[in-house]
This record gives C-alpha cells, structure tokens and sequence, in this order.
C-alpha cells in the first residue's frame, strides 16, 4: 500500500500496517506512521459503484458542521496532497484514509442492554446533529438500500425467474413471506405520510459502527459508506434485528433465537433520547413496526438470493441463504410473540 499512503504525504513513507478485521465490504487497515495512527480503507466499489458520491456525502455534513459551529464529533477522511478525499490506483482502487481514534474501540457483539443503549443514543445523535440539513442533498450510495417495496418486487420476480428446484422446496417460506406483505402497505404508507420526517439516515446500525471510549460509553458512529436519504426506521429496524437476539443470522440452531426485552428499551430509550424531541409522536409511536419492517425485508432479501442462486450474499455452502432466511423468519416471530405477551 506504500504508493497508496504516499498519496496522502511524505511522512507515510515507511509506515506501517495492521489488517483489522470485523467488517464484511471493506478491507481496512491501521496505519502507523510517525508516532501518529490512522486508518485506511479499501472501498468496495462493486457494493459501493461511485465512490466519489460517498466522500462528497462526507465533505457535505462536515462542512455543515462547520457552518453551524457545531461540536459533533464527526470522523472525516483527510485529504491526498492533491486535495481529493479518496486515493486511487489503477488494479488497487479506492481508498480514504481517516485519523485513528485514540481511546476508542468497537464491539462486535451486543452483549449488555447498556450497549444498546449507547450505541442507539449515538445513532440518534447523529441523526439529529442534522436535523437542520436538507437530507435530499446526499448522494443515494446504495440504491433502493432499504426499500421494502422493490425488496418485495424483487423476491416475486425470483419466483417467476429463479432456480426451480430451490423454489419448488420453499413452499411453507414463500407462503409466509406472502402473509406479512401488509408491511409493504405499511411501508408505503410511512413514505406517504410527512410526519415521518426524510433525514439523514446511517442505514447501517450494527453494533460495530459505533466507537466506545475506554469506559464503554459511545463516542460517536463511523463507517459512514451508507449514510444517505432515510426514514428512522431504517436505523431503529436495523439495531432490533442485530441486538435484540444473542445470536446473528448465521444461526443454524433456531431454538437459540429470541428477544430480549431489556435490549428492545434499551433501543427505544437511546435512540428517542438522541433524537432529542426530533421525533413526532407517530415516529415514536411506531418503534415496533421499525423492528418489523427491517426484519422480514432482511428475511426477503436472504430467500431471493437463495432463489437467484446465491448472486449477491454468496453461499459457503448450500442452502447458507435459505437457512439466513429461515433465521429471520424465526427472529421475526419471536419479535411478535414478545409484542403480545407485551414484553415490549
């Protein structure tokens, strides 16, 4: 990476590297280089096609942050001696280089409902930091990222396109995918109704896009490839479908998924408290169906690709994205079951 880091300044010249691991798009690297640390990415330009729309959503709400002279603690990428925000090298591709966090660490797994209580207070600091910022100014990295509706369309085009035989199996996980479509009339409904303010949405709120200093307590939210136009339910959904349950989607033993109801307040309590009075009563009213929303779109999302073949998520072995669907279909029911037994 040595012609990569020079693009950045002579004083990287011989610095040094160190994989860190965790994130599933990205390669990423701590950097050292006289005495000082840092961060560089490889960005996933077959996820993320233009790069560039990324850096300018960046330098956007950085230079918003200055123009209102606002405090936030927003981690943003240092400029190559050219002045761009990115570095590029031919067969290499794209990459930024952002300071290193001194203090700060990440977690991988929620583990404490008061984890998810700090990690939902920074997502709802962030989104409020930019209650002011026309969010229509971003650049849409991901097309369609949370769009429940073309989530939808896409999983019935797969059943008219997709593999037969993978297709013919799933009868009971297509039936019940078809019985909660009301969550598109609910989606679309959202999308309708102006109380359900477009902001600046993360959209990508898993427990590890959020720095903790040294006594657990968050510090602000980074790995900003997916902040875009949104809806909050984007990032409330996505924090109950990865912290409510000890384990993930890669779960094979279902009897392991369930939800747990300190982590559920926790989520609620963090995040309305970050909004700072942001969000309008039908907002705060509709933090379930956030939950909802995010879980059966993720469940949608894993049995198309199963039907495609395995094109987007990959497979290490088959049926991995039926057994993902499968997952989230379990984690949705327990999400309900607790609604009704009002544990949450």
């Amino acid at each position: 990476m040595n012609s990569i880091l020079q693009q950045f300044g002579s004083q990287f010249q011989n610095a040094s590297l160190e994989p860190i691991s965790g994130g599933l798009i990205n390669q990423t690297w701590k950097v050292s280089a006289k005495g000082e640390s840092f961060v560089l990415q490889r960005i996933n330009d077959t996820i993320f096609k233009e790069p560039a729309k990324i850096a300018t959503n960046v330098r956007l709400l950085a230079d918003h942050l200055a123009s209102i002279g606002s405090d936030y603690f927003l981690v943003s990428p240092i400029r190559t001696e050219r002045g761009e925000e990115l570095a590029y090298e031919t067969g290499k591709g794209y990459f930024r280089l952002t300071p290193f966090v001194k203090n700060s660490k990440t977690i991988q797994v929620v583990e404490t409902p008061e984890q998810a209580y700090e990690a939902a207070l920074q997502f709802g600091k962030f989104s409020s930091t930019f209650s002011d910022f026309d969010a229509k100014q971003l650049h849409v990295t991901i097309p369609n990222f949370h769009d429940l509706a073309y989530r939808y369309k896409q999983f019935e085009n797969a059943l008219l396109t997709g593999n037969p035989q993978r297709i013919s199996a799933c009868y009971e996980e297509i039936n019940q995918k078809r019985s909660y479509a009301r969550l598109v009339d609910e989606y679309n409904r959202i999308l309708r109704n102006p109380v359900f303010k477009l902001r600046v949405t993360h959209h990508d709120t898993k427990i590890s896009n959020v720095l903790f200093d040294l006594n657990n307590k968050g510090v602000c939210v980074i790995d900003l490839d997916t902040v875009m136009p949104g809806y909050f339910f984007s990032d409330v959904g996505d924090m109950m479908r990865t912290y409510l349950s000890p384990t993930n989607e890669e779960e094979t033993d279902f009897s392991k998924i369930e939800v747990r109801p300190m982590f559920y307040h926790a989520i609620v309590q963090g995040y309305s408290e970050g909004m700072k009075g942001a969000l309008s009563i039908e907002e705060q009213n509709s933090f379930f169906l956030a939950g909802q929303i995010l879980i059966y779109m993720q469940s949608l999302r894993f049995l198309t690709d199963y039907f495609n073949n395995d094109v987007y998520y990959g497979a290490q072995f088959e049926g991995q994205n039926l057994i993902r669907a499968q997952n989230q279909l379990s984690l949705y029911s327990a999400f309900v079951r607790a609604r009704k037994s009002q544990e949450i």
